[in-house]
């Protein structure tokens, strides 16, 4: 799916005023104590801290290993599992977002489609970054195993992709919670059929 060119991941800086119509009303700053608050909202944001969290890591990680502050021995066993679980969580998370969650929300909210649009263009840019993610991940991991492989080449290619994969992965994050979040308080988990 396409967006707007405005809208695009890559290039937006949050929402605009039509689809910030439930956030001006629920700003972040009252969602701990809101009501509404139920367990799929909580679970929602612990996983996005948790995709940042690691984002986050892993990125460090990489630096540490281009600057030599961490010996690849080391890194390899650490690194591997943390993105695999990184790049296979995040896809299907969006899967279940798209199949299951996004429809409902479409139905309920119509004033939020258009950005539901835009969360559902982002997944595609994203899965295409973690397909990239994972052939630079691949190429680190087989780099580490032969000693005659050009691990500064490979450390290159992953940590040169983590910066900007993090910062695209944190604005859509952000659109999604701003939009969601406030749609799930306005009118409960439960009456949305998620709860």
């Amino acid at each position: 799916m396409t967006t707007n060119a405005p809208l695009a991941l890559d290039r937006r800086t949050g929402w605009p005023a039509d689809l910030r119509v439930l956030l001006d009303q629920h700003p972040r700053k009252t969602w701990p104590g809101h009501p509404n608050l139920g367990a799929l909202c909580r679970f929602w944001l612990e996983r996005h801290a948790m995709f940042r969290e690691l984002a986050r890591a892993l990125a460090a990680g990489a630096e540490a290993l281009r600057q030599g502050k961490v010996d690849a021995a080391e890194f390899q066993p650490w690194f591997a599992p943390r993105m695999r679980f990184f790049l296979q969580q995040l896809h299907h998370h969006h899967l279940i977002e798209d199949h299951n969650y996004f429809p409902l929300f479409i139905a309920a909210e119509k004033r939020l489609v258009r950005g539901f649009q835009v969360l559902e263009a982002d997944h595609g840019v994203i899965d295409a970054d973690i397909h990239e993610l994972g052939a630079a991940s691949d190429g680190l991991l087989s780099a580490l195993r032969r000693p005659t492989a050009d691990l500064p080449g490979a450390t290159a290619a992953l940590g040169g992709r983590l910066p900007g994969f993090s910062r695209k992965l944190d604005r859509h994050l952000d659109d999604e919670e701003d939009l969601i979040i406030p749609l799930i308080l306005e009118r409960s988990e439960a009456a949305l059929g998620v709860g």
